[in-house]
């Protein structure tokens, strides 16, 4: 969990790249549109004779980073017209003007993959990557791209805002003051809305679980579940672990019982135990109920320890080789393992299964392949705790050990778990931002 110390670097650099894409859209600010200003705007041929007026624009959602304007729905005597971008000839700020006075207007009827600016975006809830914030658009700019018009941003000033709530003359003065360039906006839809989100923004791979958890503890109900739908499985149950305790449980307590089910499992053994704790009895039991049974037995031996001691915060995420086996062996075991980013080290055990040593990573991966993990086995011996041990004794084993984690093992010395540092952060600091910030900052 150490997003948290290196956060501000990162949004630094996302910023950065904001400012070039900004400077790219200053270079053509005399083109830009505003979708506001445009609404209600006269439909014209080219010989000057009024068809009807603007009611909204369509755009091609899916596909690019920059959609593309497919046609205009106009207002033309009680029917809304549907007239296709390449009849167009000209966007103006507050005229829409045709390419020919003979126009074949028909109903309008949307197509899959569009989507309706006004009526679907504006006032919608969507996500800039960049900022790493949630927000609502107040206003939507095209501009001329090529040989067609594209969306290529929001705004989201409140300056904007007021602007199109004004006297119409005001709509037609496209003065953004906080310009977010399109392509780093993830958009979201309401529930029963057209929109929907079909696959994330690529820009969301930017983001670390921490900043994810942030953005999923704004969204609203629907838009979380967009967001987890379109982030791989381990993205998201990372994105999960950093999220404070009382949104989580709203989170899982919202999603469908599969999804939840699915999420929690693919979480750390440890947060998903902790998840489940928050979640009342019979939710708790209903998602158990769901998972795989191996991770369902996992989970729930974990929640019959107390959380207040050692067995309560391990996670059951470690690799056990006996002494025979070769570095070889235990290096192509962690290549296969998902979470080896969250293993420090392999547990050596005698034939009996009890602790031998506990080798750390750095160790493994500078000696011979052929060389057998007893060899490297040598003092100082790990720290040990017993699962019954409780949390506040835990320090002093850290202090102890002088490492990263402790070993749990059970009365006759057969290992249980690991306790990471991170883990003993999060059960004494009461409040979930502060746990986050000093895991940050202890990692």
């Amino acid at each position: 969990m150490s997003h948290t110390l290196h956060a501000p670097r990162a949004i630094t650099q996302r910023r950065t790249q904001r400012t070039k894409r900004l400077l790219a859209l200053e270079a053509v600010a005399e083109s830009l549109l505003s979708v506001a200003g445009l609404t209600g705007a006269p439909v014209v041929h080219s010989s000057g004779a009024e068809v009807g007026h603007l009611v909204d624009l369509v755009v091609r959602w899916e596909g690019e980073p920059y959609p593309p304007l497919t046609g205009l729905v106009v207002r033309v005597g009680r029917r809304l017209a549907w007239v296709p971008a390449d009849k167009v000839d000209e966007l103006q700020q507050r005229r829409v003007v045709l390419r020919s006075a003979k126009l074949d207007l028909r109903d309008f009827a949307r197509r899959d993959n569009e989507v309706k600016l006004v009526d679907d975006v504006i006032d919608h809830q969507m996500v800039d990557v960049d900022g790493v914030r949630v927000f609502r658009a107040a206003d939507l700019f095209l501009a001329r791209v090529g040989g067609g018009y594209r969306l290529v941003g929001a705004d989201v000033g409140f300056a904007t805002l007021l602007r199109r709530l004004g006297p119409v003359r005001w709509r037609a003065r496209p003065h953004p003051d906080r310009v977010i360039d399109w392509a780093a906006i993830q958009p979201f839809s309401d529930p029963g809305e057209p929109v929907r989100l079909s696959r994330a923004n690529s820009e969301l791979r930017r983001l670390r679980p921490g900043e994810l958890a942030d953005l999923l503890e704004e969204l609203g109900r629907s838009q979380r579940q967009e967001l987890l739908a379109a982030l791989d499985a381990e993205t998201a149950a990372d994105a999960l672990e950093e999220m404070e305790s009382d949104e989580l449980s709203v989170l899982l307590r919202d999603a469908e019982p599969e999804q939840a089910a699915a999420l929690v499992a693919e979480m750390e053994p440890d947060e998903a135990a902790d998840a489940l704790r928050d979640l009342d009895e019979d939710t708790r039991a209903e998602l158990l109920e769901a998972m795989p049974e191996d991770i369902a037995g996992v989970l729930t031996d974990l929640l019959d320890y107390d959380e207040e001691t050692a067995g309560g915060v391990m996670t059951t995420t470690i690799l056990v080789f006996e002494g025979q086996a070769t570095v070889a062996e235990a290096r192509r075991r962690l290549r296969q393992r998902d979470e080896h980013h969250d293993i420090d080290g392999v547990l050596v055990v005698d034939a009996d299964g009890c602790l031998v040593d506990d080798v750390h990573m750095i160790e493994l991966f500078v000696a011979e392949p052929d060389q057998r993990l007893r060899d490297l086995t040598k003092p100082p011996w790990p720290v040990t705790v017993t699962a019954d041990v409780p949390l506040e004794d835990l320090v002093e084993a850290f202090v102890e050990n002088r490492g990263s984690s402790v070993v749990v093992v059970d009365d006759a010395g057969r290992p249980l778990g690991r306790i990471l540092a991170d883990d003993v952060v999060d059960a004494l600091l009461p409040h979930d931002r502060e746990r986050r910030r000093f895991a940050g900052i202890l990692s």
